[in-house]
């Protein structure tokens, strides 16, 4: 396992090897379904994922979006025949409101200002238009594992991320105006080589149901929402005149002569 790199960039490039380990590629797959299930009802001109760009690519070709486009401060050269773009994810390429989903895988683990992201989504997405966020859970056995010594998690990917919590993302969401429509947990099982058995499956249904908040990974699907404008009413206008050509006349009543 490669220790935790210094920048962004490195650290999600790192990720995507990461997704080719046997525990990578158990989570890659959870997450997939996942993404394939929550984009069932999307459609639109354009999905834009930033990071991960393999392991995504199916889920999002079964949806009805018609253009995938990916982003990131390192494309791969796989990916640069599909709309591969290389950019920052607090400055996106992208006009505004011209995007109808965007999917972070990770993406947030591992930025400075998580924030900022965000708000550079909002500004991308067109209203009713949605964002799939997924991170790392700290609150389960996949964040404990930061703190174990004997493991080094604290310099390794992927626990040396940031450690957002699920409602910490919601806050930041809710501020930017955005409806959280649903939040998932995945992976119960604890991240290690063993627990990939087979016999230990029974831990995806108990977990489900018994501790649902301690999942290894959280996915959130959010909408941006824009709140409906009251039309001003048009300034007062004097009557049109009752005959064509002619102003109409105020009545004026006449006094009798006695």
């Amino acid at each position: 396992m490669k220790s935790c790199p210094r920048t962004p960039a490195d650290a999600l490039s790192t990720l995507g090897h990461w997704y080719r380990t046997p525990l990578g590629r158990y989570v890659a797959h959870a997450e997939a379904v996942c993404l394939e299930r929550l984009l069932a009802d999307s459609f639109g001109h354009y999905v834009v994922q930033f990071g991960a760009q393999e392991q995504f690519a199916d889920a999002i070709a079964t949806c009805r979006i018609r253009q995938r486009v990916v982003l990131g401060e390192g494309v791969d050269a796989a990916v640069a025949d599909r709309a591969g773009i290389r950019a920052l994810p607090q400055a996106l390429p992208l006009d505004s409101a011209s995007v109808d989903a965007v999917v972070l895988p990770h993406t947030l683990d591992f930025v400075a200002e998580a924030p900022d992201v965000l708000r550079e989504v909002e500004r991308v997405l067109i209203p009713e238009g949605r964002v799939v966020i997924y991170c790392f859970n700290p609150l389960s056995t996949w964040g404990l594992l930061r703190w174990w010594p004997l493991r080094g998690g604290r310099r390794r990917v992927p626990w040396c991320g940031a450690q957002l919590t699920p409602f910490r993302i919601g806050d930041w969401l809710r501020l930017l105006g955005f409806t959280q429509e649903t939040r998932e947990m995945l992976v119960f099982r604890p991240p290690l080589r063993r627990a990939q058995s087979p016999r230990l499956d029974w831990l995806e249904t108990a977990g489900a149901s018994w501790w649902p908040l301690l999942g290894g990974v959280f996915v959130v699907r959010a909408v941006k929402r824009v709140p409906a404008q009251t039309p001003l009413r048009p300034a007062w206008k004097p009557a049109s005149p009752l005959l064509p050509g002619r102003p109409a006349e105020p009545t004026v009543r006449r006094e009798r002569n006695d």
